[in-house]
């Protein structure tokens, strides 16, 4: 059993070094463990400290190309190198080390395909009152839009199974903790959550560079997933709205044409309304079926997707 521990880097020289020694050597379980680092156009020493502290294998992007590239890269790179289980954790150590046995705990158990860790958010001191709100706010509704029970979905804290990582196929560029759930759900995905201790802050996150810009930008993030992974429900469900205002617009003018004596006369703008409303809601629906049969497609070419990366990772983990 190979399990390949992948750290995304971006300028990560001060605390890269930090993180390496605080993960495990050995686990229960696992015959082998190695450490891939994602260097996202550094242009600091983070590669010479990788190299110098052992780290076995290095993806370089010549441009910093995001979180969610590096993540798809890295993944990509731990499935040809024939990795059975496959852990994400980030180079800044906020997570603590050991608790990556619990992490693959689940998988070697055959009980889940991927595992988060679900950070004490409450407690971290570093967390802002305004932050922790919008983690909890943010998770919830992940867990309404993935149909999962996952706490803390922006952790990034994770472990995938190799046939989890065959999947796995993320099109944001912003991140993708909150993509990578939604579409785990929708896949019927064996997902489950553990808790984990987190270290204290060395460095302040670069991801976003405002609470408002982290709202934006996972708000966005969510909503193109659902419209990607639940395409039927996102537009029927916005489409039944606006057709029953309509409806009610409608219903509210026949009240006062036949029950009031002129009463329709003063309120052909609510008819003309009512029947805009109504048409664009029929058309949403229209849209959602359309969607609906596109994201089927897209099933079919993820299917294909995966058992071409299962045969390249294979010749690729032969060589």
């Amino acid at each position: 059993m190979k399990l390949i521990i992948q750290i995304p880097c971006f300028n990560e020289e001060e605390t890269l070094k930090t993180t390496l020694d605080d993960l495990p050597r050995t686990i229960p379980g696992i015959d082998e463990i190695e450490l891939l680092v994602i260097d996202d156009g550094s242009s600091d020493r983070t590669v010479a400290v990788a190299r110098e502290n052992g780290v076995h294998h290095i993806v370089s992007f010549k441009k910093n190309r995001g979180l969610a590239r590096g993540f798809m890269a890295g993944l990509n790179a731990c499935l040809d190198l024939g990795a059975d289980i496959i852990v994400n954790t980030d180079a800044d150590n906020q997570y603590c080390g050991e608790d990556i046995e619990k992490l693959v705990f689940p998988i070697l158990a055959d009980k889940a395909d991927i595992v988060i860790g679900e950070r004490p958010i409450l407690q971290t001191a570093h967390f802002s009152p305004l932050k922790k709100l919008l983690q909890r706010l943010g998770s919830s509704v992940v867990r309404h839009a993935s149909g999962t029970d996952i706490p803390d979905a922006p952790s990034g804290f994770r472990a995938y199974s190799r046939e989890a990582a065959l999947q796995i196929n993320v099109v944001n560029e912003y991140t993708y903790t909150l993509e990578t759930i939604i579409q785990a759900g929708r896949n019927r995905m064996a997902i489950t959550s553990v808790p984990i201790r987190t270290n204290p802050e060395l460095r302040e996150s670069r991801l976003f560079g405002s609470m408002f810009g982290y709202v934006k930008k996972s708000s966005v993030t969510i909503i193109r997933s659902f419209m990607m992974y639940r395409p039927l429900q996102f537009f029927c469900g916005i489409g039944t709205l606006l057709f029953l205002a309509g409806f009610a617009l409608g219903i509210r003018f026949l009240i006062y044409l036949f029950a009031i004596p002129g009463g329709g006369t003063g309120h052909i703008q609510s008819l003309i309304l009512a029947a805009v409303l109504m048409m664009l809601g029929f058309q949403t629906i229209i849209v959602g079926l359309q969607a609906d049969v596109i994201a089927a497609n897209r099933k079919i070419m993820e299917d294909i997707q995966r058992r071409v990366r299962e045969m390249s990772s294979r010749d690729s983990s032969s060589k």
